[in-house]
């Protein structure tokens, strides 16, 4: 069983990869929108805080270590979270552009995603036809002939540089049951060490699809591999974001929201921030009897270096 989580953590992932400016006016883009953005989900309830870049132009995802500067500090002053930065990146980023960043801060937290897969974006393409931007179409169309590297090499490379050089522990992206056994690969091989959070990730083309079955069979594999050595949270795409994370933390998981996974607060209404999203799954949470989670109590709990041993 994963480790009993006496209150539940939230993580927000603030604006990502995948979405593009046209899609939802309240996608933060600059520096300033997306630390403003970080610390009202912080104030919500979020424990941990995920980040990504874009360049402050056009919106498009970036891994300028100097455009993550100009966000990072301001977060770390104004709130108490775990920041949490992205080594996924975004299409077409090779694994150093992936790791500028976070080398330099030295996070508390990294994303680590644990195989490569298709990562399918196309059929967004499709469904806007004024865009903000001349690169936002194509960024998505091309994503029918991507697969998002994270070879087993590409794995250890950031285990040892980011992980044992730097301290910084990881987010376990996990896509597809095979990223269970991968993870178990490096865990068996003393790389990674308990307590780990798993990300168990539904609804994206070329992932494990969002079923609520496939929930189940994911939390299932990883008890079995892995005991209580790890902590559980879910993330769900689009319209799936509420009600899988509402079913997983009533099965003692954590969960996460953001508008890196779901621009939607309901059923065709976007949501007008990140907070917004925080605030409706505390409510959801603190309705259903759950506790939430502090900062300093996520890191307890995760086993964190501390704010005060990063970067930035």
């Amino acid at each position: 069983m994963a480790r009993n989580m006496k209150k539940v953590i939230i993580t927000c992932a603030v604006t990502g990869g995948v979405h593009t400016p046209t899609m939802s006016d309240a996608l933060p883009v600059t520096p300033d929108e997306i630390a403003h953005q970080s610390i009202e989900a912080a104030e919500a309830g979020a424990s941990i805080i995920h980040l990504h870049a874009r360049d402050p132009e056009t919106g498009m995802p970036t891994p300028d270590p100097d455009v993550f500067m100009q966000f990072l500090p301001r977060i770390k002053q104004a709130t108490n979270a775990v920041v949490n930065i992205t080594t996924g990146g975004g299409l077409g980023m090779t694994i150093e552009d992936r790791l500028a960043a976070p080398l330099k801060a030295e996070p508390e937290m990294c994303s680590l995603n644990m195989g490569s897969m298709n990562f399918a974006l196309h059929p967004l393409a499709d469904k806007y036809t004024d865009w903000k931007h001349p690169w936002e179409q194509k960024f998505l169309a091309a994503s029918d002939d991507f697969i998002f590297r994270n070879t087993f090499k590409d794995i250890a490379y950031i285990l040892k540089h980011l992980g044992e050089g730097c301290g910084t522990k990881f987010e376990h992206e996990c896509y597809d049951i095979g990223h269970l056994y991968n993870l178990a690969h490096f865990v068996d091989a003393g790389m990674i060490k308990p307590p780990f959070l798993i990300q168990s990730i539904f609804g994206i083309l070329g992932g494990i699809g969002a079923e609520m079955e496939n929930v189940m069979v994911m939390k299932q594999t990883a008890d079995r591999l892995f005991g209580d050595d790890y902590v559980w949270s879910v993330l769900a795409a689009g319209r799936f974001q509420m009600p899988f994370i509402t079913q997983a933390a009533m099965l003692g998981g954590n969960v996460r929201v953001g508008l890196e996974d779901s621009l939607f607060i309901g059923k065709g209404q976007l949501a007008k921030s990140n907070a917004e999203q925080v605030t409706k799954i505390r409510i959801i949470l603190e309705e259903l009897g759950l506790a939430i989670a502090s900062p300093d109590e996520a890191r307890e709990a995760l086993e964190l270096k501390g704010g005060d041993r990063v970067n930035f």
